[in-house]
């Protein structure tokens, strides 16, 4: 399948559509990136022509010619599927269950409980302060991470990345949630196979691309 006419709608900071990033790097995809700001003027992704887009007013939303992909671990597989080159998962089933397994750790059991409108929920009608909001996404991503640092440690499918030699689902799912956990000051000490698998990782273009710091509506992008 051609990648010509992707689009994804991103935000820059977005651990999910950071994932997104990725994997349309790895598949090495052309691909346009739209912003949807989630912060300014309340945020753009409860305007009525994001909403129309997806229900949810969440990112990312992949584009694909006439196809809306919704949620990132779906646009993943969407792409591994429909461009099986540089596969993001593993041949067999045993190991696919594995990487599913890590990835799935991230984006359903750390990232929902520290994304933007959690926060947002925590200060607001939960009236916490930033000390404590902060305290409390701490906590949620050192419990996750206790878990797949020793499922790292204790699997022999370990390699270089998550499993094996190849970046796939699993690499792209921490390394956002790390960018996460360095925003609020988790010790990473305690993960020294997270640590060394993310470092691994950013030394790669596709990672490298796909960083916050380098999309074009961060912040300081130039212009």
């Amino acid at each position: 399948m051609s990648s010509a006419g992707i689009t994804l709608y991103s935000y820059w900071r977005s651990s999910a559509a950071y994932r997104a990033r990725i994997a349309l790097n790895l598949k090495e995809l052309d691909y346009e990136i739209r912003g949807v700001h989630l912060v300014r003027d309340g945020g753009e992704q409860h305007s009525d022509d994001f909403h129309a887009l997806n229900p949810q007013e969440l990112v990312p939303v992949l584009v694909d010619g006439q196809r809306i992909i919704r949620q990132s671990l779906a646009i993943i597989e969407y792409l591994d599927e429909t461009r099986p080159e540089q596969p993001l998962l593993p041949a067999n089933a045993r190991d696919r269950a594995r990487v599913r397994s890590l990835a799935l750790l991230v984006a359903c059991d750390i990232h929902p409980l520290n994304n933007l409108r959690v926060l947002q929920y925590l200060e607001g009608q939960a009236g916490l302060d930033k000390e404590q909001r902060d305290a409390w996404v701490r906590h949620w991503i050192e419990s996750g991470f206790a878990a797949f640092e020793s499922m790292l440690r204790d699997s022999s499918s370990t390699g270089e990345y998550c499993e094996g030699e190849m970046p796939g689902m699993a690499d792209i799912c921490l390394v956002p949630q790390v960018f996460n956990a360095e925003r609020f000051d988790v010790d990473m000490t305690p993960y020294p196979e997270i640590r060394r698998i993310t470092e691994a990782c950013r030394e790669l273009e596709a990672f490298r691309r796909a960083a916050p710091e380098n999309q074009p509506d961060a912040p300081d992008a130039a212009g």
